[in-house]
């Protein structure tokens, strides 16, 4: 029994299969159902290396989109600021067009994270540049802006933040591992789950799909003046002129120049506002005694080109329009007064401290039949408009 069993050897197996057409048959399935389980676990892995990467380039954007508006939500920092839907913030840009290096550069701005401090939770969020950008342009702008206005405002965001990061500028931020905070003192960023609440839940998928869009529509532009970026300034409303840089911040900026901005006065809710004080509180706030009649001791000096106040003496005391403006909560450096009895009223004209891009007056240029493109071009003189990646400088590295 022991020698029969040893005979019945694999190779005496095949040579029978051979003979056997039911065990050839056999043999070819059996063949074939091990192809398939192969074939089907690679799928499986290559789908689970997929979806690992997209867990992984995601899992800081997990809540959406994250987050100065002077267009009438918040009041803007007072120094140098900015100032078809997106279907997938990471997705790459086109390769574009020239030499390897521009290419590597595209790559570079298209995949850089900007890192958000979140004051209110005290933690950093981290989310690819253009999500930042469409979370700024949500909390910089009102939705109802014509979508040209909404494309300048997104140009001018992300100019501002890729000048930053190309500077390594991060100036104003309280923490260390963060580029920007999500306040005025950067550029106001709201997330996702913010705007859930901040618009009506039947006006949330219009009102998405029109912010992505203007963020789709000038993905990686940004403004330049000769060859770099620039402080893309911003503000709510003009008194019919934007303010040159040196007549509010003392530093002569060549692309921030004087432009009239006559649309704001008829759209504009903010354009004109009055504010009463009693005369002690006025003087109190100024840091002023009371010298004899109040219309008397306020005299305006000097103007700047914007039409504002640049030199005004008060009881005795020199201020700058600026100086006033922030002592007294102004929404504006160009103001007038009345005085009656113990009390003056302060009637400003124009809302933000009237530097680049008047919101109201680029969507008053946008009812015009203005492009993003054009409105830039009036706001920021001599600027251009343009791909990121034709930057010389690389951002950044940081983790």
């Amino acid at each position: 029994m022991s020698r029969r069993i040893r005979k019945i050897s694999i190779v005496s197996m095949i040579a029978r299969m051979r003979t056997s057409r039911w065990m050839a048959l056999f043999a070819i399935g059996a063949m074939l159902g091990a192809s398939v389980m192969l074939v089907r676990l690679s799928l499986n892995e290559i789908r689970y290396v997929h979806a690992d990467r997209h867990r992984t380039d995601n899992s800081a954007a997990e809540g959406g989109i994250q987050t100065e508006s002077r267009a009438g939500i918040t009041e803007e920092a007072e120094g140098l600021q900015p100032s078809a839907g997106e279907a997938n913030p990471q997705q790459a840009a086109k390769p574009s067009t020239g030499n390897g290096s521009q290419t590597e550069t595209s790559n570079a701005f298209d995949h850089l994270v900007v890192r958000i401090y979140m004051t209110k939770e005290k933690r950093i969020e981290r989310v690819p540049l253009e999500t930042y950008v469409r979370g700024v342009v949500a909390g910089e702008m009102p939705i109802g802006f014509e979508l040209e206005a909404l494309k300048a405002q997104a140009i001018a965001a992300r100019t501002y933040m890729v000048r930053r990061i190309v500077q390594g500028n991060v100036s104003g931020v309280p923490v260390k591992g963060a580029d920007v905070t999500d306040t005025i003192e950067h550029q106001v960023y709201i997330t996702l789950s913010e705007l859930a609440t901040k618009w009506p839940k039947d006006e949330q998928k219009k009102n998405m799909s029109k912010l992505s869009e203007a963020v789709a529509q000038t993905r990686g532009k940004i403004i330049t003046y000769k060859g770099e970026p620039i402080e893309a300034a911003f503000f709510s409303t003009s008194n019919g002129y934007t303010e040159n840089s040196e007549d509010y911040w003392k530093q002569e900026i060549p692309y921030l120049r004087s432009v009239q901005s006559p649309w704001d006065k008829e759209i504009s809710p903010r354009y004109k506002e009055t504010v009463e004080l009693s005369l002690n509180r006025f003087y109190s706030k100024l840091g002023v005694a009371k010298k004899g009649s109040a219309k008397s001791s306020i005299r305006v000096v000097e103007r700047t080109e914007g039409n504002r106040i640049s030199k005004i003496i008060i009881g005795g005391t020199t201020f700058t329009g600026r100086e006033v403006r922030e002592k007294l909560g102004l929404a504006s450096s160009q103001f007038t007064w009345s005085v009656k009895g113990n009390s003056i009223a302060i009637t400003t004209y124009g809302y933000g401290h009237g530097v680049g891009m008047s919101q109201w007056g680029a969507n008053g240029m946008a009812q015009s039949g203005a492009s993003a493109e054009e409105i830039l071009a009036h706001y920021y003189s001599s600027v251009q408009v343009e791909e990121a990646s034709k930057l010389s400088d690389q951002p950044v590295s940081r983790s």
